[in-house]
């Protein structure tokens, strides 16, 4: 399913409105999914309807008339804006002579070329399959090849089934122990992300996700935070610069599926964990959805979202409302956000500007990058203020460790009772330390 050309191939796109308002949009945006995928878009019809057609999705005449167009500009593909039935994908095929791409398998496709990490492989590998079962064919022998060894993994078993089981139950078979095997190694993923996570959990270091639509910019935002606050790099002994901790930032609808997590320190105690989450689009198949579960955990441990939008594009309110309904769908509701709309340069507008709690801003302009850190500092860090404890000397190690790692400490002093230690807590820290706590100033 991996386009792996390196010339464009030509594609004709086509839709049927169902008296959607946003039907426009999500075809534009279907065009700008098969540039992501690398084909070169050379027209496209749609057709408004009632209802889609059960066994072409589009009706014969507009068919016909695709048919013609498509092969006239060179289009050797024809990519649909819904999720079609085997059906209706054999039929399209059969009268168009093109091969028929609907949106949910064009989206995977982009998905199995740009998963980096073993959990984002397997996730769309697990979609993949799940998308193909069902459109398993009689007529169909090309899944062997596409799954190279997956029948010798079953192996033995094949012997015993009788010599009555059709090809079609075998390659069910085969892509049945496919999915099982995987879900299994998801779970074995999974358990291992939980405990990297419940140990970020179990810190005091607050969580903030960047959540939003695919290419708004939320990869770009994190980057600029790493390069003001002294995160941009890991540097060795020498000093010299080894490693960048910046992600991947690229102009392309999902340009990563892998969710990054950097810490961020801006000063006086304030840190926070920073994770940068893959992007949304509308129509996110279900089985994607479903199988990134574990790839947004990050988003829903977190403490306070940012959700990231492209002000620039006419869209902006059709991303938001994709946005929302994706996060309502894993499960994400109720959660402080910030709604930060980004790439205010291409607007025409001042920025930055702070509008009630959320933010007009470049992520490229480090006067902006500084108007979102202090956006941040005041949804999360209002509650911390400086206190003063006196730490037995008995645990005074430890806990000064736990501090210096964890808050700004401003003095510590020596005496004969204690440790005196002035240091800026958060509200929990204030409370863990509570005993020790002989005075406090306000709240910075």
């Amino acid at each position: 399913m991996i386009n792996n050309n390196t010339q464009q191939v030509k594609a004709y796109l086509a839709g049927v409105n169902l008296d959607d308002p946003g039907f426009d949009y999500s075809m534009s945006e279907l065009a700008a999914l098969a540039e992501a995928n690398n084909y070169e878009v050379v027209g496209q019809a749609s057709q408004k309807a009632e209802n889609v057609v059960a066994s072409t999705y589009l009706g014969k005449g507009k068919v016909a008339e695709i048919r013609d167009l498509a092969q006239g500009l060179g289009a050797k593909v024809l990519i649909v804006n819904d999720e079609l039935t085997p059906v209706q994908i054999r039929n399209l095929e059969h009268i168009t002579k093109l091969r028929v791409i609907d949106r949910t398998e064009l989206i995977l496709e982009i998905f199995s070329s740009r998963a980096r990490t073993r959990q984002a492989k397997l996730q769309v590998e697990l979609a993949r399959l799940e998308y193909e079962l069902p459109r398993l064919h009689p007529s169909e022998n090309s899944l062997d090849q596409q799954r190279g060894n997956g029948g010798a993994a079953g192996g033995g078993g094949f012997a015993n089934r009788g010599a009555g089981e059709s090809k079609l139950e075998l390659n069910r078979r085969t892509i049945g122990k496919q999915i099982s095997a995987i879900k299994r190694e998801l779970r074995e993923v999974a358990d291992q992300e939980a405990v990297k996570a419940a140990r970020r959990k179990a810190s005091s270091v607050p969580k903030v996700a960047l959540v939003g639509y695919t290419n708004a910019g939320k990869s770009t935002t994190m980057n600029g935070l790493l390069r003001e606050f002294g995160g941009g790099a890991v540097r060795g002994r020498d000093g010299a610069r080894e490693r960048s901790k910046e992600v991947l930032a690229k102009d392309m609808l999902f340009a990563t599926l892998d969710t990054s997590v950097r810490r961020i320190d801006l000063g006086d105690g304030i840190t926070f964990i920073l994770s940068d989450t893959v992007g949304f689009v509308s129509k996110l198949p279900h089985k994607l959805v479903d199988s990134f579960k574990a790839t947004l955990q990050e988003a829903k441990d977190a403490d306070l979202l940012i959700n990231v939008v492209d002000a620039s594009d006419p869209n902006m309110n059709q991303m938001i409302k994709t946005t929302l309904a994706v996060l309502d769908e894993i499960g994400i509701t109720g959660r402080p956000m910030i709604t930060a709309y980004n790439k205010a340069d291409l607007t025409g507008r001042a920025y930055p500007q702070v509008e009630g709690g959320d933010l007009l801003y470049s992520a490229e302009d480090p006067a902006s990058i500084k108007a979102l850190a202090g956006l941040i500092t005041r949804r999360l860090f209002s509650g911390y203020g400086e206190v003063t404890l006196v730490l037995p000397l008995a645990e005074a190690g430890r806990s000064l460790a736990y501090l210096h790692a964890r808050s700004k400490v401003v003095s510590e002093r020596y005496s004969g009772d204690g440790v005196h230690v002035v240091a800026r807590l958060s509200p929990a820290d204030k409370e863990r330390f509570g005993q020790y706590v002989v005075a406090a100033d306000a709240d910075a």
